[in-house]
């Protein structure tokens, strides 16, 4: 029987195993899904010695970028990312790293952009948050690091003035803030600024609105969650291991 898993830490929560699972019962496919879950990148290459079985990998959060060293190639896209999320593993055992997040956020995002949506902040400079910078761009809107700790790349949430909230109408969160059980949790975007032009894309899925979503929604701004750009970058990957 065909194997798949997610590689990560702490992902007892993961989206992935349920999704994959529920899948294959509903398709009458005969493969498992795994939870990998790893407290350090070196106890990687035991998953794939220990599993022959196994023919796909999902990445997540905090091996994204450090999983690079431990691939045999990488595909096009993921090299130019700097982050990987899918790993194929081929018939002679060579591991390929590809991202299909940044094809998940694409197709989630294109149908709720407006012509005005020219200029995006991303908030935080995560592995995420590379795939969803490249996004933008391969859609011709310019973007915007915001960091707690600002550098040339990246302003400070302090200096996110009215005109830059203003000129900047797209929102993008790939910080884990907000996530459940801290659905208190919120990055530290003045909000007063925001209002109906603006387009607010929070990569958290559970909660289904974070608290985020919910101040953006109060001052009239058009929210989404990360719930189908998941599903999407998991078709995906499922795409790229089943390629022959």
């Amino acid at each position: 029987m065909h194997k798949f898993g997610l590689v990560g830490r702490n992902i007892s929560y993961s989206f992935s195993r349920k999704f994959f699972s529920e899948k294959f019962d509903r398709e009458g496919i005969a493969a498992v899904y795994e939870n990998f879950d790893l407290q350090d990148i070196k106890e990687f290459p035991e998953v794939v010695t220990n599993n022959p079985e196994l023919k796909g990998l999902n990445v997540t959060i905090p091996y994204k970028e450090v999983i690079f060293p431990f691939l045999d190639a990488l595909d096009p896209v993921a090299r130019e990312i700097g982050a990987v999320n899918t790993i194929k593993i081929n018939e002679d055992g060579r591991l390929t790293g590809y991202n299909t997040d940044y094809f998940g956020f694409t197709e989630a995002l294109k149908p709720h952009l407006k012509p005005h949506h020219q200029n995006a902040l991303i908030l935080g400079t995560g592995g995420a948050s590379k795939a969803i910078d490249y996004a933008l761009k391969s859609l011709n809107i310019n973007t915007r690091f915001v960091s707690r700790s600002p550098s040339k790349n990246a302003i400070s949430y302090e200096n996110l003035s009215k005109e830059i909230l203003a000129t900047y109408t797209v929102i993008v969160n790939t910080t884990p803030l907000g996530t459940h059980p801290k659905i208190e949790e919120f990055p530290a975007l003045p909000v007063q600024h925001i209002g109906s032009r603006h387009l607010l894309f929070d990569l958290i899925y559970n909660p289904s609105k974070t608290a985020l979503m919910q101040l953006a929604e109060s001052r009239g701004a058009t929210v989404l969650n990360g719930q189908k750009m998941l599903e999407l970058q998991a078709l995906k990957a499922w795409e790229i291991w089943n390629r022959r």
